[in-house]
């Protein structure tokens, strides 16, 4: 058995679909097993892009098996869309599997999300609105209804008929807004049955019966480690656990079946929405990193926080998800600056602080204490192998090494496949 999880070690957005779908090229099966279409993976092969949500990113290499698991809160609407732009460009999309136990979202997910982010008013958390939270919370009030309810067209109706209700008691009774049509989404959510029920498996069976073949296996992260709904950033955080462990749990297999964990790293640090970031760049070097690194969400479009590289978080993030190596992606984007600076520790009220904080007021007071290292000015994007690199390239690399304690075995100098260096094979 040979199993891969790859987890994003920061707030998201560090490259995981890029290193995902290189890897894919080797896997039998991919597993996406937590989140739903708030998360957000492009992939750029022969200069195409491609903004996947809820698909696996192996999708693009025809051979692998796709699985949506059962910890994934699945739309349909966002599904469906996707797939036509991937069949649309040549993309085989027969090899996607869907969770029967995966819970749905409906269209009042959303319109929730919308009503109790808007309620926050300044306290809001930067959702996506795009009903995620809502599922998470049905599932966990055990009133959620989940793919094989589709399947059974009377107890189906049975069920969205009843949260139709209830939901609109809170749209319209405690929100004021406009109750939604329930016939309307009974009869949408009925055909999207029919569509799916060809790709709908007890995958949990499927992924164990590979594992136990030899198969090729990589669970697929969505977001970031410091967004899981326990040991991230909380509030600011996401509704599911992107982390390694959340990964078995949402695919239905045991946790002794992930073998090696990748943590994939940005060169430097950005996150999305509210929240203390230490490292964070307020000035004209953030904007620039912004712009040289294309940083606005794949899935929301929104303008990413950026800051220099934070070792803490990493570390944090190695240590909550077993990571045994990295793959340092975008160190191309920072080609071309004078000086660079890696954040070692914390300084709070002068107390050097060496482990990332639960509380986020104390967070808030943290000072960034950096290591300054000298930029380079070469082009490093047509990088093949990592001697190539200039020396104060490889010298930045060793510090991420040196300050998160992981081995760096993938380095990326830029979007497509090709422009990936290995100096250790994980998979």
């Amino acid at each position: 058995m040979s199993s891969l999880a790859i987890v994003g070690s920061q707030w998201g957005d560090e490259g995981k679909g890029k290193i995902i779908d290189y890897l894919a090229g080797k896997a039998d099966m991919v597993i996406r097993a937590q989140g739903g279409s708030n998360a957000g993976h492009t992939v750029v092969i022969n200069g195409r892009k491609y903004a996947l949500h809820l698909i696996p990113s192996g999708v693009l290499n025809g051979n692998t098996v796709n699985i949506i698991g059962n910890g994934v809160v699945f739309d349909p609407e966002s599904f469906f869309a996707e797939l036509e732009l991937l069949e649309k460009d040549g993309v085989t999309t027969d090899n996607i599997y869907l969770s029967d136990r995966a819970h749905l979202v409906f269209p009042y997910h959303k319109t929730l999300d919308e009503l109790y982010e808007n309620a926050r008013g300044i306290g809001d958390i930067g959702t996506t609105k795009r009903g995620i939270g809502p599922a998470y919370m049905d599932k966990i009030e055990r009133t959620g209804i989940r793919v094989c309810d589709m399947l059974d067209e009377a107890g189906f109706r049975k069920k969205i008929e009843r949260q139709i209700e209830a939901k609109n008691r809170l749209i319209a009774g405690v929100f004021g807004g406009e109750a939604l049509e329930g016939e309307k989404i009974v009869k949408l959510y009925l055909e999207y049955a029919r569509r799916l029920a060809p790709r709908v498996r007890d995958t949990g069976v499927m992924v164990y019966e590979a594992m136990s073949a030899g198969r090729k296996i990589l669970f697929e992260g969505a977001q970031g480690s410091m967004l899981d709904i326990d040991l991230g950033t909380y509030p600011y955080v996401t509704s599911s656990h992107p982390v390694s462990g959340g990964f078995t749990t949402g695919a239905g297999v045991g946790a002794g079946l992930i073998r090696d964990v990748v943590g994939i790293t940005k060169a430097y640090t950005t996150r999305v929405g509210k929240g203390p970031f230490v490292t964070e760049l307020l000035n004209e070097t953030g904007d620039r990193i912004r712009e040289i690194g294309h940083e606005y969400g794949a899935t929301t479009g929104r303008p990413r926080r950026c800051g220099w590289f934070d070792g803490l978080v990493v570390r944090y993030s190695a240590r909550i998800s077993g990571i045994t190596g990295l793959a340092l992606t975008l160190l191309d984007v920072l080609s071309g600056f004078d000086d660079l600076y890696l954040c070692e520790s914390y300084d709070y009220h002068g107390e050097r602080i060496d482990h990332f904080p639960a509380s986020l007021d104390v967070v808030s007071e943290c000072a960034p204490v950096f290591r300054k290292l000298p930029g380079w000015r070469t082009d490093i994007s047509g990088c093949a192998v990592y001697e190539d690199l200039p020396a104060n390239a490889k010298a930045y690399v060793n510090a991420v090494e040196e300050i998160t304690g992981v081995p760096v075995k993938i380095v990326s100098v830029g979007p497509d496949r090709k422009q990936t260096i290995i100096r250790e094979e994980v998979f």
